[in-house]
């Protein structure tokens, strides 16, 4: 049996990390989009989504001289 202690990589601990996050996200956009969120819920993510198309910032096209 083997007592030592795994060792993660800082890289493999983020990538499994975003991992957990990503399919957290894919489930809650499943449900959002089956209308399985409480309204409250659907409330806050629609200010939060408010907030930050406001905050992006705002590109410049120039054309090319």
């Amino acid at each position: 049996m083997n007592d030592r202690p795994r060792v993660v990589t800082r890289e493999q601990a983020f990538a499994e990390a975003r991992a957990v996050l990503d399919r957290a996200r894919a489930r809650r956009d499943s449900d959002r989009a089956a209308g399985r969120l409480p309204a409250e819920v659907e409330l806050i993510m629609r200010r939060l989504e408010r907030k930050q198309r406001q905050q992006a910032p705002v590109t410049e096209h120039r054309a090319a001289a």
